[in-house]
């Protein structure tokens, strides 16, 4: 270690230098760049967390700004996860970040879980939560859980040391729709950043063995009264073993977005025109520079006030640079309007470049 970076901690008592290189030989996994990510990577890499990998797919919206706050406005319709990791890489060059451009699959969780020695859920969706939770049980991999609601949040850590899973405590998901995320029911900006720092607590108390971790106890905070209970919760034998994981993940709980590639869209453009819809969500520069003359430009960040004025009538194709944003934009117009005939396209305008010839 350089200087006296670390100094505040290990002249700490009961921390000391051997705790410091504890952190920094550890590995940990976050998943999602988002309200609870951000402070859990921003605290961890800051305290010298030697390796962080970070899994994300989705961009940056001028409604994440008021919880995110490691983004600013002219990161608006970037890459969370470039944008983060860079950032992140500015604030330590003594420690690494890995990054992972994907969301969470049943087909990689357990590829990408197995090079961690510690896994925090920092997602936004229940279908995630229950595929960590069982990668983590296959894997014997302990992992650090949080989840906000309104003015409240919860922290608890699953699998750890023989300790209960997330299943233990919530054995089967809810109901799609039946409890509203922030999206619908919003959020108080500052509750994601107590509860991503109390999940970053929890994460360095287990890398340091440090007393006093979460398992077993769901700790539940609520931010009008600044109140902190906990809930004791028993281990599920049951729910200790599991052999493979489900298919059922993205399918029933995630919403998955159906893709089509550049030569389907040319054709369904050529053949199909007046039952087709083609949406561009790339910003106005990137769209006025190579825009396709079928499309309509509703930058991503607009798009759920665009709602409106999109066909229900119609095939609806979301486009963008790489494919990243148009996967986000059709996942929000699925989840509004419960399946309708939506697809992203899988390469967006590179891929139709290289396919097609360049445009503007």
């Amino acid at each position: 270690m350089k200087g006296d970076r670390y100094i505040r901690q290990t002249s700490l008592k009961d921390f000391g230098p051997e705790k410091q290189k504890m952190l920094l030989k550890a590995k940990v996994l976050v998943v999602g760049a988002g309200g609870l990510g951000i402070p859990v990577l921003q605290y961890l890499k800051a305290m010298g967390v030697g390796e962080l990998g970070l899994v994300e797919q989705d961009v940056i919206e001028l409604s994440n700004l008021q919880r995110q706050v490691i983004y600013g406005e002219a990161d608006v319709g970037k890459s969370k996860l470039e944008t983060a990791a860079a950032k992140l890489r500015e604030m330590n060059s003594e420690t690494t970040v890995q990054t992972h451009d994907t969301f969470l699959t049943r087909s990689n969780a357990l590829e990408i879980l197995s090079g961690y020695d510690l896994i925090v859920d920092a997602s936004d969706n229940f279908a995630t939560r229950y595929l960590i939770n069982d990668a983590c049980v296959i894997l014997d991999k302990p992992f650090v859980s949080g989840a906000i609601h309104g003015f409240e949040g919860q922290v608890s850590v699953f699998n750890y040391q023989e300790g209960p899973t997330y299943r233990c405590l919530f054995p089967s998901p809810p109901q799609p729709g039946s409890i509203q995320d922030c999206n619908v029911h919003g959020v108080l900006g500052v509750i994601p950043g107590i509860i991503g720092t109390l999940q970053a607590m929890e994460v360095v108390k287990v890398i340091t063995k440090l007393t006093g971790i979460l398992k077993g106890k769901l700790m539940i905070y609520n931010g009008i009264d600044q109140s902190i209970r906990h809930i004791s919760f028993p281990t599920v034998k049951a729910n200790k073993t599991r052999k493979n994981l489900e298919p059922r993940y993205e399918a029933e709980f995630c919403g998955h977005v159906p893709s089509i590639g550049v030569d389907q869209l040319h054709k369904e453009l050529r053949e199909n025109p007046e039952n087709t819809f083609l949406v561009d969500v790339r910003n106005r520069e990137e769209f006025n520079l190579n825009g396709l003359e079928e499309a309509v430009h509703i930058p991503l960040e607009a798009l759920k006030s665009a709602f409106a004025d999109i066909p229900q009538d119609k095939t609806v194709y979301f486009i963008c640079q790489s494919g990243k944003r148009s996967l986000v934009a059709a996942r929000y117009l699925m989840e509004s309007r419960n399946g309708d005939s939506v697809f992203s396209v899988e390469g967006g305008i590179e891929a139709w470049e290289r396919q097609f010839g360049i445009l503007g």
